[in-house]
């Protein structure tokens, strides 16, 4: 017998843009949320300029009821939310509470973009890119106190897109993918027909925040990499222009001044800066 008989009652927990296409495949094919959970609105920009969240957008579209806590606690929950029967996290970026793990009958399924245990934590999609992975994929899996860490339920994979994808293609096709992925398991979740599949700890790997510092480029690494003289070297360079573009944002020093490398390509075994941006000037394309 399935496990929930009637039209499931559930909360969408999302902020980012990732979360916004997931979403959309979920409204789409009648998955609607009772609720979507994102952070509050922030400044944004030079002239900090007070934006909506993404999804806080597409939820009022569709008339779905938004909550916006700074904080994330069970008494807030009762009042606003209170009985579901699951709930879905992608892309929201807070911590969930173990109280409101343990709230929704049937669990909190995380929607994470790698093949967990690889790249558990907050930055898989760029780690993907960096090492010059060609296979990745997204994780549907059961949210426990650990991050990342627990029983998987649905796993779909992506080959061939090492060579010159960007930080923001691969992150729209591995969300679409999430998206499809969920409305393929839901179905079967809700029935009872999945068993979910405890991860191999053995296997885990973990990645970072990145930060301004992280993606900073020595002078002379760009010189010997634009050069040729270090075709490894103009290799890891074009990675990291590719992951850490826009966030956040990969730089070097010139005559003084900040210069951001906004994108690049090998060619030759060389790197070639495509389009940079001085700093106080607008971004120019290179010659």
């Amino acid at each position: 017998m399935p496990l929930i008989s009637k039209s499931p009652h559930f909360v969408f927990f999302g902020t980012l843009d990732f979360a916004v296409v997931v979403l959309e495949k979920l409204i789409a094919d009648g998955f609607a949320p009772t609720c979507v959970v994102c952070n509050p609105d922030r400044p944004v920009g030079r002239k900090k300029v007070i934006t909506q969240p993404p999804t806080k957008l597409l939820a009022k579209k569709n008339g779905i009821k938004v909550w916006q806590p700074e904080k994330l606690e069970i008494g807030n929950w009762k009042s606003e939310v209170g009985e579901i029967d699951f709930a879905i996290v992608a892309a929201y970026s807070k911590i969930i509470p173990k109280g409101i793990i343990e709230i929704p009958k049937l669990g909190v399924i995380g929607v994470h973009p790698s093949l967990l245990p690889k790249y558990r934590g907050a930055s898989p999609i760029q780690s993907a890119i960096l090492r010059g992975d060609e296979k990745t994929g997204v994780t549907l899996f059961l949210i426990d106190e650990k991050v990342d860490h627990g029983p998987v339920l649905a796993q779909a994979k992506v080959t061939g897109h090492g060579s010159g994808i960007k930080y923001a293609e691969l992150q729209k096709q591995l969300a679409e993918l999430a998206g499809d992925l969920l409305v393929e398991m839901l179905p079967k979740f809700l029935a009872g027909e999945i068993t979910p599949q405890s991860q191999n700890d053995e296997g885990a790997t973990y990645t970072k925040k990145f930060l301004s510092e992280d993606a900073r480029i020595e002078p002379g690494d760009l010189e010997r990499a634009l050069s040729g003289e270090n075709p490894g070297l103009a290799q890891s360079i074009d990675r990291k222009i590719r992951a850490l573009n826009p966030e956040p944002g990969v730089w070097t020093m010139k005559d003084g001044k900040r210069m951001k490398l906004l994108e690049a390509e090998i060619a030759d075994g060389r790197l070639r800066l495509k389009r940079i941006q001085i700093e106080g000037k607008k971004p120019q394309a290179m010659k």
